[in-house]
């Protein structure tokens, strides 16, 4: 078993990183003055991953978008019952989510943390599909999929993400469509998850009140020793253009909604993460609470307190966004371009540059105080690449003007932007 500490001479913190004999790696990091740990049991699988093969496939293999999402919902069901009963008991909080390129199994507990532990371990570890409860799962998420179609802050992102890309799969709805999960059968299930949910394709990380030595044990008990499965997946063929600059839909909404974003140039999983540092500090000095921008459309009413930013950004797909309320979206659009196209030509000032590198580095070390943030941190750096969670903080620290003015000028571009709205009906 390979162990290293991993210290932070700047937080004081450490955490273990070990490579268990199964292939998995566990990231555990205890956190002294909390009452409380949280765990995430995580697979390198998303929305996205529609098209791969493995060593030994002549071609490959092409699966129903919506299958990561489906297999998330399957995962908590065996023979003997389903595990959030089982959780029950033991009075911890579990939940689960499928993103664009992660599945996550989670729990949260401030007592019986060994039996919530090994229940976690033990269902994501023991797949059980049948045709009947395969049938039965598709009744269920294809209400869920009807009840996102209404959804009107869903709609947003969902049209955005149809406007910037022509063919990355990240346009696609992470739950699918009701006819494309009537295609997922059993069989499909299990070949997804003995390709994604390999030991050698995930990661287990703890943070906050917690006893390494029971997580340690556990993973001995419980998980057997798997060869490292080997997975390529397709890149789409994207072109650098978006697909559309306008998208609007209908909906039941007071006052419409919008999200409007940037096609950023994406690379691989640790390019992008740098990338998105990078815009987090590009959206604040843009329109963010602090700018000239963000008071001057306050004021004028076009924006309110729902109006905020984020980056979204994973494997082949870079999203830096704007979304919130506005009686004219498209005024709120037309300002944030004429802005970026401004700062471009006249330059970020040394000043805004300055305070808001130092505000997103703070927000960043608050992050490590909260027992949530920390294991998804540890998840997060982990798939990107970083040798550790603590080198975010170097990636904001080092950051130049220079190096913000080049990514300005490469992604914050109108014509790499798009606005998607939804208006009431």
């Amino acid at each position: 078993m390979n162990e290293a500490i991993i210290k932070s001479p700047v937080l004081g913190e450490q955490y273990t990183q070990i490579k268990h004999p199964s292939g998995l790696t566990v990231l555990l990091c205890p956190m002294s003055g909390f009452s409380s740990a949280y765990a995430l049991f995580a697979a390198k699988v998303g929305s996205i991953d529609t098209t791969f093969k493995t060593p030994g496939e002549d071609d490959f293999v092409e699966v129903p978008p919506g299958i990561a999402h489906f297999l998330e919902h399957k995962m908590f069901e065996n023979e003997e019952g389903d595990a959030f009963q089982k959780y029950a008991a033991t009075g911890a909080s579990a939940n689960a989510y499928t993103s664009f390129d992660r599945t996550a199994y989670l729990f949260s507990c401030s007592d019986n943390f060994p039996q919530a532990m090994e229940i976690l371990l033990d269902f994501v570890s023991r797949p059980y599909f049948t045709p009947e409860s395969v049938q039965k799962e598709q009744g269920i998420i294809g209400q869920e999929i009807q009840m996102y179609d209404d959804s009107p802050s869903w709609q947003t992102m969902v049209g955005l993400l149809e406007s910037l890309y022509h063919n990355n799969p990240v346009r696609l709805d992470i739950a699918g469509t009701v006819e494309s999960i009537s295609e997922i059968t059993a069989d499909l299930l299990y070949r997804c998850y003995h390709t994604f949910y390999n030991l050698s394709n995930m990661v287990l990380a703890v943070a906050g009140s917690f006893d390494p030595q029971v997580v340690l044990d556990l993973c001995d008990k419980i998980l057997k020793p798997q060869e490292e499965v080997e997975i390529q997946w397709r890149r789409a063929d994207e072109p650098r253009e978006v697909a559309a600059h306008r998208k609007a839909k209908a909906l039941s909404v007071s006052v419409p909604m919008f999200q409007i974003g940037f096609k950023g140039e994406a690379g691989d999983t640790l390019q992008n993460l740098k990338a998105q540092v990078m815009d987090e500090i590009l959206l604040e000095i843009l329109c963010g609470e602090s700018s000239p921008l963000y008071r001057r459309l306050y004021d004028q009413g076009l924006i309110n307190a729902t109006f905020e930013y984020e980056v979204l950004a994973g494997r082949d797909y870079l999203v830096p966004m704007y979304g919130g309320e506005s009686r004219d979206p498209d005024a709120v659009y037309d300002a944030i371009c004429r802005e970026a196209e401004r700062l471009c030509k006249e330059g970020i000032p040394a000043d805004a540059f300055d305070w808001c590198r130092k505000a997103t580095y703070g927000r960043y070390v608050g992050m490590y105080s909260r027992v949530d943030a920390v294991a998804s941190l540890l998840v997060l750096t982990h798939f990107s690449g970083l040798e550790n969670m603590y080198e975010l903080l170097d990636l904001v620290r080092d950051l130049t003007l220079e190096d913000l003015t080049d990514r300005l000028g490469r992604d914050f571009q109108p014509r790499y932007s798009a606005v998607s709205i939804v208006e009431p009906v």
